[in-house]
Formats: C-alpha cells, structure tokens, sequence
C-alpha cells in the first residue's frame, strides 16, 4: 500500500511540475502568434508516465482555442525539450494539448440554475 501512496505522490509533484513548467512558456517564450492568452487549468498524467493530457483554458472564442492548441502542438516537441533541461528528468512523457471547456461549463450550469430558481420562485408567488 505505501508504493502506491508513494506512486501517486511522485505523478503528483510530476504533474504540478509540468503545470508550472508549461504556463510559464506559454506566457512568455512561445513566440507563435497562433497562441493567444491562455493558462494550463491541469495536468493529467498516464499512471506509466509515459504521456500527459495539457489542458489549457483559452480567453477567446472557438476560433482563437483552436488556433492555440494548433500552435501549441507545433511546438511540442520545443516544449518537451525544454522541459528535459528544466527539469533535469531522463524522460519526458508524451504531450497532448486540449481545451479545458470546464469554466465555460460552470458558467452555463450557473445560468441554467438561476433561470430556474426564477422560475420557481414566480411559480410560488
């Protein structure tokens, strides 16, 4: 039981790491103009290590998420390179980028749950 506490503390630190390493590049050293003003919400990491969802929240409409993570699968392999170094680790697991709808998400549940308590509220009266 301790090897896997011990496990998932390491894909931890690993994915906290990878979230840091990665935003600070998105916000100052990539140079595509393809990327717009995004941030890394979470890291998810395979339970071999071997591959990473990046998931990154866009401030932009459809057109600018997809242009991003164009972008940002074009420079994957810089990224993982320059993890490499940073890092000081023999291996970097495979990155996959995607969007992170989950704020737009809420922000819709929100609206729907007000609408009805509006409702209900009319419907009491």
């Amino acid at each position: 039981m301790p090897e896997q506490r011990a496990r998932k503390y390491h894909q931890d630190r690993v994915a906290e790491t990878l979230r840091e390493e990665i935003g600070a590049m998105i916000e100052g050293e990539l140079s595509d103009p393809r990327i717009s003003f995004a941030y890394v919400s979470q890291v998810v990491l395979n339970p071999g290590g071997k591959s990473a969802l990046i998931y990154v929240a866009v401030d932009g409409g459809p057109e600018e998420e997809k242009q991003t993570i164009e972008g940002l699968m074009a420079a994957r392999g810089y990224i993982r390179h320059e993890l490499l170094e940073r890092m000081g680790v023999r291996h970097v697991p495979d990155l996959s980028f995607h969007i992170d709808r989950s704020e737009k998400m809420k922000t819709r549940i929100d609206e729907l749950l007000g609408r009805a308590q509006k409702r209900q509220k009319s419907v009491a009266e």
